[in-house]
C-alpha cells in the first residue's frame, strides 16, 4: 500500500471545516481547537491502552499474578500523592483527600471539550437556513469566482445579485399594523430581536453564536478546574514562574508521576492492607498537554472576545452599514452628488438591511473584496432602477391633445 493512498484516507481540514460561512476566528474555534483536542485524546488513549499506564513496586512475596492484580487495582481506583520530603499520614481519610481522579478520565473530557468546541458551529449550520438564504451555497460560489474566467465570473456575479434581491424583496413586511410596527421597533433597538422579515434574523443570531463562543471557552476553564480538581485557571502564570525563577521544568504536584496507592487483600478471614508505591509515566504526556492546552485557551479566549466586541460594534451601530456600503461604490465611482450619498443610506438601511450587509460582509472574509465591489455595484444599479420614477412615453395621457385643442381642430 502506498503513502499516498495512505494519506488519501485521512480527512483534509478542508473537510472538516465544512461550509466557510462565517470567519477565521470561529474557524480557530470549531476547526483547529476541535483538531488540537482530537489529537490530544489519541494521544492519551494510545499511552492508555497500548502501553502500560502505571507501574507499581510491589513487596517481593508478591507473584506475578499478584502484580498484575495490584497495577489493575491502583489504575482503576485513584491513587493519592504525597511528597517524599513529607511523612505519609496514618489517617486514611486524609490520604483519600488526596487522590489523584482524573487520569483515567483524560481522553473522556478531550473529547468532551471538542465537541463543546464544535456545538456553536453546530447551532449556527442547523439554524442559520432559516433566514431563507442558502448562506453556505452563496458563499461557495463567490469563493469559486476568484478562479474563474472573466465571462464565468460575471455571470456567477450576476446570479448571485439577483438571488440576493429575490432573497430580501421576499422577506419583507408587506402589512403594517400594530404588531409589525413594534417588531420594527424592537429590531430597531434591540439587534437581538430576531426578525426576518425586518432583515435582523441573521446578525442576531450570529451574533448569538459568537457569545456562545465566548463563554465557551471561558466555560472551558472552570470545566477543568473541576475535572483537575484544582485552580487550574492559575496553572500556566505557575509555569511561568516557575522557569523564570528556576530556569528549568521541575515535576508539577497538579501532575505527580510517583503516587501511592492503599489496597487490601483478603485471605480467608483475614484482611491484609499493603500500600505500594506506583509510577504514572502518562502524567509526562497529562502535564505538556494541559500546560499547552492553557496557552491555546488564552489565546482563544482573547481573540474570540475581541472578534465578539468587533462583531458587535459593526452590527449594532448603524451608521456602519451605510459606511460599509459607501466604501465599495466609492470604489466604483458612484457617488457624485449629495444625492447619491442620501439613495447610499437608503440603499444600506432600507434595501439591504442588518442581513444583507452581513451576508456581504461574510463573501468579503472568505473571498476577496473585488467580489463585493462587483455584487454591490450589481446590487446598486437594480435598487435605482426599482427606485428611478416612471418617465412619461408616448403613450401617456399627458401626450395625447386636450379637449379644447380637440373641439378648436373640429372648428
Amino acid at each position: 500500500m502506498s503513502i499516498g493512498s495512505i494519506l488519501g484516507g485521512v480527512p483534509s481540514l478542508k473537510k472538516l471545516q465544512g461550509a466557510s460561512n462565517d470567519d477565521w476566528i470561529d474557524r480557530l474555534n470549531h476547526v483547529w481547537t476541535v483538531f488540537l483536542f482530537a489529537l490530544f485524546a489519541i494521544v492519551v488513549s494510545t499511552g492508555q491502552f497500548v502501553g502500560d499506564p502505571i507501574h507499581c513496586w510491589c513487596p517481593a512475596e508478591f507473584t506475578g499474578s499478584y502484580v498484575d492484580y495490584a497495577k489493575s487495582y491502583c489504575w482503576i481506583k485513584n491513587t493519592y500523592y504525597i511528597p517524599m520530603q513529607e511523612v505519609i499520614p496514618t489517617d486514611h481519610g486524609k490520604r483519600e483527600q488526596e487522590e489523584i481522579t482524573y487520569y483515567q478520565w483524560v481522553p473522556l473530557i478531550l473529547l468532551f471539550q471538542a465537541f463543546m468546541f464544535k456545538f456553536p458551529n453546530i447551532m449556527w449550520r442547523v439554524f442559520n437556513g432559516g433566514s431563507g438564504i442558502n448562506l453556505d451555497k452563496v458563499v461557495d460560489m463567490a469563493e469559486k469566482t476568484q478562479m474563474g474566467s472573466p465571462d464565468d465570473r460575471k455571470t456567477t456575479i450576476d446570479h448571485i445579485s439577483k438571488y440576493l434581491d429575490r432573497w430580501l424583496e421576499t422577506h419583507r413586511e408587506y402589512k403594517y399594523n400594530i404588531i409589525v410596527r413594534a417588531k420594527q421597533k424592537m429590531a430597531r433597538i434591540c439587534c437581538f430581536f430576531c426578525n426576518k422579515r425586518a432583515g435582523t434574523y441573521l446578525v442576531a443570531f450570529y451574533l448569538f453564536v459568537k457569545v456562545l463562543y465566548v463563554v465557551n471557552v471561558i466555560g472551558q476553564f472552570f470545566l477543568l478546574n473541576a475535572f483537575l480538581a484544582s485552580d487550574y485557571s492559575l496553572y500556566g502564570f505557575e509555569v511561568m514562574e516557575m522557569l523564570a525563577n528556576e530556569g528549568s521544568w521541575k515535576e508539577s504536584p497538579r501532575f505527580p508521576r510517583v503516587t501511592l496507592c492503599d489496597f487490601r487483600i483478603r485471605q480467608l478471614q483475614n484482611i491484609q492492607r499493603w500500600t505500594v508505591q506506583c509510577v504514572l509515566p502518562i502524567n509526562l504526556f497529562n502535564e505538556k498537554i494541559f500546560i499547552f492546552i492553557w496557552f491555546w485557551l488564552v489565546i482563544v479566549a482573547t481573540l474570540s472576545c475581541i472578534n465578539m466586541l468587533a462583531w458587535f460594534y459593526r452590527i449594532v451601530l448603524k451608521r456602519n452599514r451605510a459606511a460599509y456600503i459607501k466604501k465599495y461604490l466609492k470604489i466604483n465611482n458612484e457617488l457624485h452628488t449629495a444625492s447619491d450619498k442620501k439613495t447610499c443610506v437608503k440603499f444600506a438601511d432600507q434595501y439591504l438591511r442588518d442581513d444583507g450587509v452581513f451576508v456581504l460582509r461574510v463573501i468579503s472574509k472568505n473571498s476577496t473584496d473585488l467580489v463585493v465591489t462587483d455584487l454591490v455595484q450589481n446590487m446598486w444599479n437594480m435598487y435605482k432602477k426599482k427606485t428611478r420614477p416612471t418617465e412619461p412615453n408616448e403613450y401617456e395621457p399627458n401626450d395625447y391633445p386636450s379637449e379644447k385643442e380637440a373641439l378648436a381642430n373640429d372648428n
